[in-house]
C-alpha cells in the first residue's frame, strides 16, 4: 500500500491508497482543493468545515447530475440497440421474402422453359 501527501484548503494530509493510483488520488485532492479555493473567493472567509461541506456537497451534487445522464444515456443506448434488433429482424423477414420469390419466380420460369420447350418439340415433330 502507498501513502500519498496531499494539500486541502492549507492543510496538508498523508493518504493511503493503493500502488500505481497515487496520481490520480493526488489529482482528486487538488480537484477538491480547488473548488474550496473557489468557494472561498465567492463566500469570503466562512468557517473551514463549512466551507469543506459546501464543497462536498457541490461535488456530490455533480456526481449525482452525472449519474442522472449516464442513466439517461444507458437508456438511450438500449432503445436504439432494439431499434437496431428490430430493424435486422425485418430485414432478414424481407430478406427471406425476398429469396422466396426469388426462388418462385425461378421455379416458374423454369415450368415455362419446359412448357416451351415440349410445345415447340410438338411442332417440330412429324407432319
Amino acid at each position: 500500500m502507498s501513502q500519498v501527501t496531499v494539500t486541502i484548503a492549507g492543510r496538508t494530509y498523508r493518504i493511503a491508497c493503493a500502488e500505481g493510483e497515487e496520481r490520480h488520488l493526488e489529482g482528486l485532492a487538488a480537484s477538491y482543493n480547488a473548488r474550496i479555493e473557489e468557494m472561498r473567493a465567492t463566500f469570503g472567509q466562512v468557517d473551514d468545515l463549512r466551507l469543506h461541506v459546501m464543497a462536498a456537497i457541490a461535488q456530490a451534487d455533480e456526481l449525482h447530475e452525472t449519474r442522472k445522464q449516464i442513466t439517461a444515456l444507458t437508456e438511450e443506448v438500449a432503445m436504439l440497440n432494439s431499434v437496431h434488433i428490430y430493424r435486422d429482424e425485418r430485414l432478414e423477414q424481407i430478406e427471406a421474402r425476398l429469396a422466396s420469390g426469388i426462388q418462385q419466380a425461378a421455379e416458374r420460369i423454369e415450368e415455362l422453359a419446359r412448357s416451351l420447350n415440349g410445345a415447340g418439340q410438338v411442332e417440330a415433330g412429324p407432319r
